[in-house]
């Protein structure tokens, strides 16, 4: 890893930008190398992840891999897959859920860390928030219908539901994700990380 990006990510990690606003302290959530093919931008760490500072540490983190076809080992290595949320700190808790990632990360820091990555040549957009930041406005009305018109998206973009407990309900109402986007997925995936 060079000294810019190593420099970078520990500037994130140290980033206290939201510090007052975050209930249970700021503990940002990143995972980057040079190398890697693959970024995946999600919603907000959750408390597990929070609790372990490594991203996706939970069960939406299992089905998230389940739908890659990634290994354990691969998801986590940085000279294959960074991972960079939409907020990098655990926001809290909220009424029906986790509160919504802070709005001050992505501006900070999502540019200056995508330029970092020069080779990445796929970038999943997982969950709502992360297609809103990167998805054309206008792209689809509902997450639903980003999902079904993943072969739309811009060049390099993937969207796909948020992995958390109540996407196996979404999955079922949608049965075309599982026989048709996920295949569509893991082919991706596996051409991203074999293209030199």
């Amino acid at each position: 890893m060079s000294s810019t990006l190593e420099s970078l990510l520990t500037e994130i990690r140290g980033c206290r930008l939201c510090a007052p606003t975050l209930p249970h302290g700021p503990r940002p959530v990143v995972q980057a190398g040079e190398e890697a093919r693959i970024l995946i931008i999600g919603q907000a760490p959750g408390s597990k992840v929070h609790a372990s500072g490594k991203a996706w540490d939970d069960d939406s983190g299992d089905r998230l891999r389940n739908w890659t076809g990634l290994s354990r080992e691969a998801f986590y290595d940085p000279a294959q897959v960074a991972h960079m949320p939409s907020g990098f700190c655990y926001p809290g808790k909220g009424n029906g859920g986790d509160l919504p990632p802070r709005r001050e990360c992505a501006p900070r820091w999502h540019g200056v860390l995508r330029s970092a990555l020069p080779d990445v040549h796929l970038t999943l957009l997982v969950g709502q928030y992360a297609q809103k930041l990167y998805l054309p406005k206008g792209f689809a009305p509902n997450l639903t219908e980003a999902v079904r018109c993943w072969s739309q998206a811009p060049e390099g973009l993937f969207p796909l539901p948020h992995p958390a407990w109540r996407s196996r309900m979404w999955m079922i109402a949608n049965p075309w994700f599982e026989k048709e986007v996920l295949p569509a997925l893991r082919k991706r995936i596996s051409a991203a990380l074999q293209k030199v």
